[in-house]
């Protein structure tokens, strides 16, 4: 069963059409979502980059949309789907309402939210072989768009089939300054030394709630310097460690990139803390 605009239907129900402007022009948005046991990780980061996107695609934020109504939605979502007790991927997408060319005739939103079951309550680390490989077909701008999590994926589509074709796990997006600004699926970091690098938003990688949650981790541990600096293709090969994060898998380390294999003591080390502060927020 999914949800669409408060209604709980099945899964294969035709309830859109050709005039869905999310299918007619990407004019939607959407937030992928971890929820374990009925308690949904960093709810309110999630809720909060959900609104601000909302505004800045000039989207009408429904009076109904409060953190709590949404909430009970997507709780109503679990129960119909029998995921209270198991781990569930939830996608919660926003569409501009029917109508219009280019330029809408509402800015009113529909929305519909779905429910997966995964097979990890808490993050874990995948420590078999993760290859990546730079992906040059398409380039992303270093613009507010590109931090945001629209519909409009088509190179992380085009990537991903590339990545299939010659056998990698990922592939790291450039922006058209030619630095690398994410994986195809998630925020990139960098380690030597003591030092964890990630790409600033200006760079045009997605604010993600995980590299957020992992900033404000990393900030607080005197070991590791944390710096959000532009990330050369030069650089790679000379981390310590690269590993990629969001909000389903965590933190994934990457093992290879050409000829470079990289450790993962510092991924591991994070991925701990990184469920202390899950299993902390579900106790607030």
């Amino acid at each position: 069963m999914l949800n669409f605009n408060g209604e709980l239907i099945p899964q294969h129900s035709n309830f859109i059409n050709q005039n869905n402007r999310g299918l007619r022009y990407g004019d939607a948005l959407f937030e992928t979502i971890k929820v374990v046991n009925t308690r949904i990780n960093f709810w309110e980061d999630h809720y909060l980059r959900l609104m601000a996107s909302m505004r800045i695609l000039r989207m009408e934020i429904p009076m109904s949309f409060t953190m709590e109504f949404l909430e009970n939605e997507i709780l109503e979502v679990i129960k119909a789907n029998n995921l209270e007790k198991a781990a569930a991927r939830i996608r919660i997408t926003i569409c501009r309402n029917d109508g219009g060319l280019y330029a809408p005739v509402t800015n009113d939103v529909s929305y519909i939210i779905e429910a997966k079951a995964i097979e990890n309550a808490f993050f874990t680390l995948d420590e078999s072989s993760y290859e990546v490989e730079l992906f040059k077909d398409f380039y992303v701008n270093p613009d507010m768009l590109s931090t945001l999590k629209t519909n409009n994926k088509i190179i992380n589509v085009v990537g991903s089939i590339f990545a299939q074709e010659n056998n990698y796990q990922n592939c790291l997006l450039l922006n058209n300054q030619k630095m690398v600004v994410e994986a195809l699926n998630g925020n990139i970091f960098m380690v030597v030394g003591n030092t964890i690098k990630t790409p600033p938003k200006k760079d045009g990688c997605l604010n993600g709630i995980l590299r957020k949650k992992l900033i404000e981790i990393i900030g607080k541990l005197p070991q590791y310097q944390l710096v959000e600096e532009s990330i050369s293709p030069f650089e790679l090969q000379k981390a310590d460690e690269l590993f990629m994060t969001n909000a389903i898998v965590g933190i994934q380390p990457i093992t290879k990139y050409r000829k470079k294999t990289y450790t993962h003591e510092v991924a591991q080390d994070l991925l701990g803390k990184l469920n202390a502060a899950v299993r902390l927020g579900q106790l607030v």
